[in-house]
């Protein structure tokens, strides 16, 4: 069957070039279009469920979400596990699936699950799907460098401004902000006075929820102009707060101010971000999309971010603290240096050996085509090119090459004697 094969290819060099001029081409087409990444991902095929009920106990929130939500979500075709944790405020539910189940039919089935299980939680809660990513879709992470500005301006300006912006990216799929204070407006309430007056607590809440919203009203025509009315009553300032009618006591109107303090303040911190020993800082985590090319994304990144930066404040930069496109760029060099150290090393010593220019680039033209058609075969089966799948293939070239040596040397002598 071989001598057959190889007589064949003898006999047709033509078919056999445009074979190999064809390999050759789709494998550059593979090589420009399998994903890259540093490291390969492992993790496991999940969809991330995230609910949150603020100054609730664990206990509470496992008894009354995060149970409620695990027993609806049994059942859903294609699951191996789920997994729950209740925190302090915040419930994650973690869906797995087999790995071969496409992540966007998972999280299809998830959100068909949770419409009905929602009816189950305490009213005003509403579960969120995660993002489409992975965990090893931390791709790139960066700070604000802004001297003189307040931590909490910088974490408004990312969390309303920068965030949105880099969404808008290809392939990325989340911007996580971290560092710096949320602005809220913090109503103190003094328990002595609201018993004076007789107000109860959550009368507070609701008269302060109440006057912080615009009302549409009708149109009104005169003179042939047609005016759109509408009461506005959003909250811009801390006075207005203050000022907000809680109950009339003998026409006199009792007001938030007259029962708690209105402040600006800073939500509740867990912990903070410090980068090198130099203090706090802004920033946030940019998270790839599931099955993204990783430089690509990166690359897009880099870009919008030059965009960003010119609507930034004065005086405020982008700083990267992580960049993944390093190690990828170093992986992917490594990988070149490897398979052209490997192909100068073998044509010398071929050359050595056999003293023929013709027989040593036959063996030495196999190496190039070898790595082209494992980067063919990666592409079909969705194997991204990294540390370990680049490392494997420079380990190989090493051993392709002996079965080309040892037929090329028998055919030079066999060819020679031949002659002789």
């Amino acid at each position: 069957m071989i001598g057959q094969l190889i007589s064949w290819g003898l006999k047709n060099r033509i078919i056999v070039l445009l074979c190999a001029a064809g390999l050759i081409a789709y494998g550059i087409y593979a090589v420009k279009n399998t994903p890259v990444d540093a490291i390969p991902d492992l993790s496991e095929n999940q969809v991330i469920i995230f609910t949150e009920w603020m100054g609730r106990n664990p206990q509470i929130i496992e008894d009354q979400i995060t149970y409620p939500l695990v027993s609806n979500l049994q059942g859903i075709p294609k699951v191996k596990n789920i997994r729950a944790n209740s925190m302090f405020g915040m419930s994650f539910v973690f869906v797995i699936f087999d790995d071969d189940v496409d992540i966007y039919w998972a999280r299809t089935r998830v959100l068909e699950r949770l419409n009905y299980a929602q009816r189950l939680l305490p009213e005003g809660i509403v579960p969120t799907l995660g993002p489409d990513g992975t965990g090893l879709g931390h791709v790139y992470w960066y700070t604000l460098d802004a001297p003189g500005y307040d931590l909490g301006e910088l974490r408004a300006l990312q969390d309303w401004y920068i965030r949105f912006a880099l969404q808008t990216t290809e392939g990325v799929s989340e911007v996580a902000s971290f560092g710096g204070f949320e602005k809220q407006y913090q109503v103190a309430i003094d328990p002595l006075k609201l018993n004076y007056y007789g107000i109860n607590l959550m009368d507070v809440s609701a008269k302060i929820k109440a006057n912080n919203n615009d009302v549409g009203g009708r149109k009104f025509e005169q003179a042939d102009i047609g005016y759109i009315i509408k009461g506005v009553g959003y909250i811009k300032d801390i006075k207005e707060i203050e000022n907000i009618t809680l109950k009339t006591v003998n026409s006199i109107p009792v007001r938030v101010k007259d029962v708690a303090t209105v402040q600006m303040g800073g939500e509740l911190r867990l912990g903070i971000i410090d980068e090198n020993g130099e203090g706090e800082k802004v920033g946030g985590i940019v998270v790839m999309r599931y099955g993204e090319n990783a430089k690509d994304v990166i690359e897009r990144l880099k870009v919008k971010l030059t965009e960003v930066e010119k609507g930034l404040p004065p005086g405020v930069k982008f700083k990267m603290a992580y960049d993944r496109s390093d190690l990828i760029d170093a992986t992917i060099a490594t990988l070149k240096d490897a398979v052209l150290e490997e192909i100068i090393v073998v044509a010398i010593v071929l050359f050595i050996f056999l003293l023929h220019v013709r027989s040593a680039l036959i063996v030495v033209i196999t190496i190039p085509m070898s790595v082209l058609i494992s980067f063919i075969m990666m592409s079909w089966f969705n194997i991204s090119s990294n540390i370990m799948s680049l490392a494997g293939i420079a380990l190989a070239v090493g051993d392709l090459v002996d079965a080309g040596i040892v037929m090329v040397e028998n055919a030079l002598k066999s060819l020679g004697g031949e002659s002789e």
